[in-house]
C-alpha cells in the first residue's frame, strides 16, 4: 500500500461535493469538537403526539413503580412484627347508662373456651370454610386478586365486600383491631404473610375458630354451640355447624330467635354455606337435600341482665348496629361507656304501671293467663328520644323484646293514618265530598268497598256485624268502624296512605304494609316502637324525628360520633293537628275513654290484633308519646294465642288494659311536669257539619272484582242503602274480623267474646288480610273456619 493518507469516498454522494471548511463550520456552530464524527439529531416531537408518553418514559415509570413497590413490600415486610394478642382477644364489658348517669346495666364477662382443631367435627370445619374461605388449605394468607375486588366493589358502591382471608381475619380478631383503616389493613397485610411462614394451617384456622364472634356474647365455636344449641361443639350436627358459620357474617341479625323477622335473610346464608360444601366435595347432594334447617334455642343471658336491663341493651346494641355507629364485633369487644336517652324515673313508673295492671292481675289457675306478654315504648315527640321502655316480664326468662319485636298486628292503631293521608292528600269521598271528621260515610257491616271502576270485592265486617248506616268519621274513628275506614282508605289511595304511614314513621321494611284497601284495619306488623315514633310524629305536628337511645358514647376517653338528629316536615301540620282533633273524642267518649285517668289532655287510639292475639293502645300528650300492646303467646311453642279468658275477662281489648296501663304510666312519668294543652292548627273547615251524601252501600250479591282500584271517584253503581244504624245500641267496636263464621263478640269497651263471619270475596282476600274465595286459611295466621264463602280481613 501507499503511505500516502487514503480518501474514502462518502457513501452520500452529495458530500462529496461539500467542502471541509462547510462541514467544520457547521459542526462547530453545534458545539461539536473539530475531528469528531457527528450525530443526526433527532426531530422534536410535533402535534398530537406531544401528549402520549415515549416508550421510554412508560418504561421508566413502570421501573420505578416497581421499584417503590419492591422497597415498600421489603421495608413494610421488615419492620411490621408480630405483635402480642391485643385486648380485644380479652374482650371487657360495655357499661350502660340511664340519661342522668347512673348505671344502667353491664353486659356481662366475655363467653369464650377454646378448642381443639381436633375437637371440631370435620363437617362442621368445612361448613366455616364453604362459609368464609374455600380456598384457605390451598392459597397464600392474602389474597391479592380478592382485595382488589373487594376494594373496587366498595369504591363503585356496590356495598362493602370482604376480600380477606380466614389467615387475615384471625389476625384482624387476636392481634389487631375491627377499625376500618389503611394503616390497620397494612399492618394486616404483612403479619398474616409472616404468621402464614410460622404456624401451620390448622393452627392457624383454630386460632380463628377460638377467636370469632358468633353474636349471643359467644366468642369461639365452643361457646357458639352452647349458646344456640345448649350442647358441645363436638356433638354438632352438619346442620348446626352451617348455621353457627352462617352468624359470621352477620351475628346479631342471623339470631332467628332474637330477631324472627330476618329468618329469610339467615336462610338464604345457611343454603349458601351448604350449597357451598356440595360445590366442593364436602357434602353429598342426596344428604343436603334432607338436611332441614336446626332452629337454635332460646338464649341464655347472664342473670346481670334481669328484668328489663337486658332488654334495655339488646335494644341500644341493635340501635348502634343498625344505625352503622359501630358494627357487633367491635361492639362486643366491649370498653365501651354508653349513656342512653332512657330516663330511669320513667323507666321505673312504666314497670310499675305494668306490674299494677297486668302483672298482678294474672292468677297460676288460669290457663290463658300463662300466655300474656306485654310490650311498650315512650317517646318525646319533640325529640325522638325513647325515654322508656318495657320488653316483657323478664330478659332471663322471655329473651325476645315484645318492644321491638315485628309480628303482631297492629289493629286499628292504623286507621288514624288513613285520616292523615285523607287530610295531608285533599282526598274526597266517591261522590266529591271532602274528608273532615264531619263528614259521612256508611258504616253498613260487610259493606262492598267501592273503587271508581264499581265494587273491588273486599267486604269488611264491623264487630258483632253491627250496622250503623250513616255516620260521620269521628264517629266511625270513636267506635272503630271498619266498612267505613277501609272504604276511606280506598278513596285516598292505599298507596298513599301507604307513603304517609312512611313518613310518619312506620319502617318501609315492615311485614303486610301492603297498599290496597285493607290495610286501614291494621294488618301490618309493626313493633311498639315503630307505631310508637309514628304517634310522636302527629304529636309533633307533622314533624318527624327518627327515635334515638343513645345520647353519647366514649371509648378510652374518645367520644365516638353519633348521626345527627334530624326533624323534618314529613306531613303537613294540617294533617297531624287534624288528626290529633280527631283523637280526641277517642278519649273523652269513644273507645279509651280508661286513659282519662292520665289527668291531662291526651288523645290515642285502641286496637285489636286478628283473633284477639294482641291489644294495643297507641297515644299521646303535647310532650310524651306511649304504646302499649298486650300480647298473647304460648311460651313453650311461642305460637301467638288469643287473649280469650285472660286477666279474668272474656276479652283483653285497647280500652281495657292497654289504656289503663298507658293512663297509669303517663300520669306517674308526668307527675312533676305542668300539664300542657295541644296546640292546634286544623285544616279549614274541618269542624263545619256536613249532610249525608250519595254514597252508595255495598250489595250482597256477587260483584266483578276491580283489578285495579285507585283513590279518585266516579260515581259507584246502584246498590241498596241503609240509612240508620241496627236497632240496638252498638258497642266500641275495634276489630273487624270474620273467622267464626257469626259468633257474636264484643269490642274495645265491650264485654261478650268472638268476632264476625266472612263476606263475599275474591281470589285475591281483598288484598292482605284476605283469606281464599272458598274459605281456606287466611293469609296472616289463624284458621279460617268455614262459613259464609268469602273474604276474612285483619281484625281492626
Amino acid at each position: 500500500m501507499s503511505d500516502e493518507p487514503q480518501h474514502w469516498a462518502p457513501r452520500d454522494p452529495s458530500a462529496a461535493s461539500a467542502s471541509p471548511g462547510a462541514d467544520e463550520g457547521a459542526q462547530g456552530a453545534q458545539g461539536k469538537a473539530p475531528g469528531r464524527k457527528g450525530r443526526t439529531k433527532r426531530p422534536k416531537r410535533t402535534g398530537w403526539r406531544r401528549l402520549f408518553p415515549t416508550w421510554r418514559m412508560l418504561l421508566g415509570t413502570v421501573l420505578v413503580a416497581a421499584l417503590l413497590l419492591g422497597g415498600g413490600f421489603f421495608a413494610g415486610y421488615q419492620l411490621v412484627g408480630i405483635p402480642a394478642a391485643n385486648a380485644g382477644a380479652d374482650a371487657q364489658s360495655n357499661v350502660y347508662l340511664y340519661k342522668d348517669g347512673s348505671v344502667l346495666a353491664r353486659d356481662g364477662e366475655v363467653n369464650r373456651e377454646k378448642i381443639k382443631l381436633s375437637q371440631v367435627p370435620r363437617t362442621v370445619q368445612q361448613a366455616v370454610l364453604a362459609a368464609e374461605d374455600r380456598d384457605f388449605y390451598s392459597q397464600p394468607a392474602v389474597d391479592v386478586k380478592a382485595m382488589f375486588r373487594a376494594g373496587w366493589n366498595t369504591a363503585t358502591g356496590k356495598g362493602k365486600q370482604g376480600g380477606s382471608t380466614i389467615t387475615q381475619q384471625y389476625v384482624k380478631n387476636y392481634y389487631l383491631g375491627q377499625e376500618r383503616t389503611v394503616v390497620r389493613k397494612a399492618k394486616e397485610f404483612f403479619i398474616a404473610i409472616k404468621l402464614n411462614r410460622e404456624q401451620s394451617k390448622d393452627q392457624i384456622f383454630e386460632g380463628y375458630l377460638n377467636t370469632s364472634y358468633f353474636g349471643r356474647n359467644a366468642y369461639g365455636i365452643q361457646a357458639a354451640a352452647q349458646a344456640y344449641y345448649g350442647k358441645n361443639v363436638e356433638d354438632l350436627t352438619t346442620a348446626e355447624g352451617a348455621y353457627l358459620a352462617s352468624l359470621l357474617n352477620a351475628p346479631s341479625q342471623y339470631d332467628v330467635v332474637a330477631h324472627p323477622d330476618n329468618k329469610p335473610a339467615a336462610l338464604n346464608r345457611w343454603n349458601y354455606v351448604l350449597d357451598g360444601m356440595v360445590k366442593e366435595g364436602w357434602l353429598d347432594s342426596g344428604e343436603r337435600s334432607t338436611t332441614e334447617f336446626p332452629v337454635p334455642g332460646e338464649a341464655k343471658p347472664s342473670t346481670g341482665l334481669s328484668g328489663q336491663r337486658g332488654y334495655l341493651v339488646q335494644a341500644v346494641e341493635e340501635y348502634l348496629t343498625g344505625n352503622g355507629i359501630i358494627d357487633a364485633k367491635t361492639l362486643a369487644t366491649g370498653g365501651h361507656r354508653i349513656t342512653t336517652t332512657l330516663d330511669k324515673k320513667k323507666q321505673d313508673a312504666f314497670v310499675a304501671a305494668v306490674k299494677d295492671n297486668v302483672m298482678t292481675k294474672r292468677s297460676g289457675d288460669r290457663e290463658a293467663d300463662r300466655n300474656v306478654r306485654v310490650g311498650g315504648a315512650s317517646i318525646v315527640p319533640e325529640t325522638g328520644e325513647v325515654v322508656a321502655m318495657y320488653g316483657g316480664v323478664d330478659y332471663t326468662k322471655q329473651y325476645v323484646n315484645n318492644a321491638t319485636r315485628r309480628d303482631y298486628q297492629v289493629g286499628s292503631t292504623f286507621k288514624p293514618f288513613v285520616f292523615t293521608s285523607a287530610v295531608a292528600n285533599d282526598s274526597t269521598t266517591l261522590d266529591g265530598r271532602r274528608i273532615t271528621p264531619e263528614t259521612y260515610y256508611d258504616g253498613t257491616n260487610k259493606r262492598t268497598v267501592q273503587g271508581p271502576q264499581g265494587s273491588t270485592g273486599y267486604e269488611p265486617a264491623n264487630e258483632d256485624d253491627v250496622d250503623y248506616g250513616q255516620i260521620t268519621v269521628r264517629t266511625a274513628t270513636d267506635k272503630s268502624v271498619n266498612s267505613v275506614y277501609a272504604q276511606m282508605a280506598q278513596d285516598v289511595g292505599p298507596d298513599k296512605v301507604r307513603e304517609t304511614a312512611l313518613a310518619l314513621g312506620i319502617p318501609k321494611t315492615t311485614p303486610d304494609l301492603t297498599a290496597s284497601p285493607s290495610i286501614a284495619l291494621g294488618p301490618a306488623t309493626a313493633s311498639v316502637l315503630d307505631l310508637t315514633e309514628a304517634y310522636a310524629t302527629l304529636a309533633n305536628h307533622g314533624r318527624h324525628s327518627a327515635y334515638t337511645l343513645v345520647e353519647k358514647i366514649t371509648k378510652d376517653g374518645t367520644e365516638i360520633e353519633l348521626p345527627d338528629r334530624k326533624t323534618e316536615q314529613t306531613v303537613t301540620r294540617e294533617a297531624a293537628d287534624t288528626t290529633t282533633a280527631l283523637l280526641r273524642s277517642v278519649v273523652e267518649g269513644g273507645t279509651g275513654s280508661a286513659a282519662q285517668a292520665a289527668g291531662r289532655p291526651a288523645v290515642g287510639k285502641t286496637g285489636t290484633a286478628e283473633e284477639d292475639k294482641a291489644a294495643w293502645f297507641a297515644g299521646y300528650t303535647p310532650d310524651l308519646a306511649t304504646v302499649v300492646a298486650v300480647m298473647g303467646q304460648d311460651p313453650e311453642s311461642g305460637v301467638q294465642t288469643p287473649l280469650y279468658g285472660a286477666l279474668g275477662l272474656d276479652r283483653v281489648n285497647g280500652g281495657g288494659v292497654p289504656a289503663e296501663t298507658w293512663a297509669a304510666y303517663t300520669e306517674a312519668a308526668l307527675r312533676s311536669s305542668p300539664a300542657q294543652e295541644f296546640d292546634l292548627e286544623t285544616a279549614p273547615g274541618s269542624d263545619e257539619p256536613q249532610e249525608p251524601g250519595d254514597e252508595e252501600t255495598g250489595t250482597t250479591e256477587p260483584v266483578t272484582p276491580d283489578d285495579s282500584p285507585t283513590g279518585t271517584s266516579p260515581s259507584a253503581p246502584t246498590a241498596t242503602t241503609t240509612s240508620a244504624p241496627a236497632s240496638s245500641t252498638p258497642p266500641s267496636s275495634d276489630t273487624g274480623t270474620g273467622a267464626t263464621g257469626g259468633t257474636t263478640g264484643g269490642a274495645d269497651g265491650g264485654t261478650t267474646g268472638g268476632n264476625g263471619d266472612g263476606g263475599t270475596g275474591d281470589d285475591t282476600g281483598g288484598g292482605t288480610g284476605g283469606g281464599t274465595d272458598d274459605g281456606g286459611t287466611g293469609a296472616l295466621g289463624g284458621g279460617f273456619i268455614e262459613g259464609v264463602r268469602g273474604t276474612r280481613d285483619p281484625a281492626g
